[in-house]
């Protein structure tokens, strides 16, 4: 595993258009510390069904994944461009994930796999086929975590399978549907993963947005590096489906600046 240093990301998840990252970057800068080294991580979503013209409630909310190069326009200082890659079917092989990789375009930082417990060599041989010097993000949501019987310990064993192929680990509960997350059960779950894999980087989410950023405060003492992400809570309704409102996004991004190191 490198011991590479990765910078924490402040979360956006449901970019459809560059001229969006274009506004909460102006955002961040305007309004982040001055020694803060954090990123905007702009999180676009796609999934297996969208990758292969299946149609799902979602075929209307996701970008077609040919325009997703648009939105991933450029490179910038503190733009971290990452691919939410969704599959709860398990039917994901390596040429999908290669796929979906190029797909998304030269500018693509990172990849976020939204499956439980995915094959890490599904994980390995797609990105080294996609021919891209890429992120591995790995969602540890609600389900994977039930399979690991939440328990710390053994969620510590399967990532074990993974080392070398990640390099980030998100603990999200919520996957998207705006659940609040529950810091005190989030935190045996982050000191068991720091201790065993000190070189990877943390994250959380669920249910961050304007009013609501006071459930990741009593992380941030320990865990000064903490990246997190919001999206079903950046709309009205918390409903995924309906469109970002960007002002809740743009509230939501000043409040994290504020409280984040």
């Amino acid at each position: 595993m490198s011991s590479i240093q990765r910078q924490p990301y402040i979360g956006i998840t449901d970019f459809t258009d560059f001229a969006q990252v274009g506004m909460m970057l102006k955002v961040l800068r305007e309004h982040r510390k001055a020694r803060s080294g954090r990123m905007l991580h702009v999180g676009v979503m796609t999934s297996y069904k969208t990758l292969n013209g299946i149609q799902s409630r979602w075929s209307g909310v996701f970008p077609p994944i040919e325009q997703i190069g648009r939105i991933f326009h450029s490179t910038v200082n503190r733009v971290y461009n990452c691919l939410h890659y969704a599959d709860y079917s398990f039917r994901t092989g390596y040429a999908d994930l290669a796929r979906a990789i190029e797909l998304a375009g030269p500018y693509i930082d990172a990849i976020q796999l939204d499956m439980p417990w995915p094959e890490p060599a599904v994980i390995a041989e797609g990105v080294h086929a996609s021919r891209r010097q890429i992120d591995v993000i790995l969602q540890i949501g609600k389900g994977a975590i039930e399979e690991a019987n939440n328990d710390p310990d053994e969620v510590v064993r399967h990532l074990e399978e993974y080392e070398g192929i990640i390099h980030r680990v998100l603990l999200d509960k919520s996957m998207g549907q705006g659940l609040e997350m529950n810091a005190e059960e989030l935190l045996p779950f982050l000191r068991a993963i720091k201790e065993a894999f000190p070189d990877i980087a943390l994250g959380v989410a669920g249910g961050l947005g304007p009013n609501s950023m006071g459930l990741v405060a009593p992380l941030i003492d320990e865990f000064p590096d903490l990246s997190i992400d919001a999206q079903g809570r950046l709309r009205p309704s918390g409903n995924a489906l309906d469109p970002i409102d960007w002002k809740m996004a743009e509230s939501y991004l000043i409040q994290a600046l504020d409280i984040l190191p």
